[in-house]
């Protein structure tokens, strides 16, 4: 597979970057109309840990790192590195040594739809490593792959630029011409869980706030329907 040339995109403004990641994944997912889900078991190895940016993709050979070589050399501070394969398997694409290569470029994140080893290591980092395994066995370099191309993960297509958004919940992603409107979406759902919170502490229940007590004592009422 031939390597595209590296895409001209404009980073996202650090302040939305900010905000989706405080949100987190659930409130992303729900206020960008439940899409962009990344639905897979991802393993957090930083429990805790929020991080959103803009994606640098790797699409490797099946069970091959070297796109992942390649991918280093590209990504930017604040980036998150996603890295796959056209079928996920428990082979480790992510090490200790890769992981201080993205150290040094200033990665916010690295998703491996595959398995990652060193991770003890990899835990005590200062940004965080999602995985779908922890597995010492190793890829092969043997294969060129894809670098900076369009990768799909958990049922969900990833662009270059687009901004994914992990925390412990899992992962999500906003294309990248919706991140404005992705905020503002956001912004507002918090705002509206937040008066839910208060209606909900002050003792109403969601059962009667949403109808369907009503609808379960009178179904012939069309209440809820």
């Amino acid at each position: 597979m031939n390597t595209a040339a590296t895409p001209d995109r404009s980073a996202p403004a650090a302040a939305a970057l900010e905000e989706l990641a405080a949100a987190g994944v659930a409130t992303v997912y729900e206020a960008y109309g439940r899409r962009g889900l990344l639905d897979a078991e991802w393993i957090p190895l930083q429990p805790g840990l929020r991080a959103a940016g803009p994606a640098r993709t790797a699409r490797c050979g099946q069970g091959d790192n070297r796109a992942v070589h390649e991918a280093m050399t590209r990504l930017r501070p604040g980036e998150v590195l996603v890295l796959t394969m056209p079928e996920p398997e428990p082979v480790a694409l992510f090490g200790d040594l890769l992981a201080t290569q993205a150290a040094a470029c200033g990665a916010a994140a690295v998703l491996v739809d595959a398995a990652v080893r060193d991770s003890a290591e990899l835990a005590r980092l200062d940004y965080g490593v999602w995985t779908r395994w922890r597995r010492a066995r190793g890829a092969t370099k043997d294969e060129r792959g894809s670098v900076d191309v369009p990768v799909e993960v958990g049922g969900t297509t990833v662009a270059p630029g687009d901004v994914v958004v992990l925390d412990d919940d899992g992962v999500t992603a906003v294309a990248a011409g919706d991140v404005e409107a992705a905020v503002q979406s956001v912004r507002q759902r918090i705002a509206k869980e937040d008066g839910l919170r208060a209606r909900w502490a002050a003792g109403e229940f969601s059962y009667d706030a949403y109808g369907m007590r009503e609808a379960d004592e009178n179904p012939e009422s069309g209440v809820g329907t």
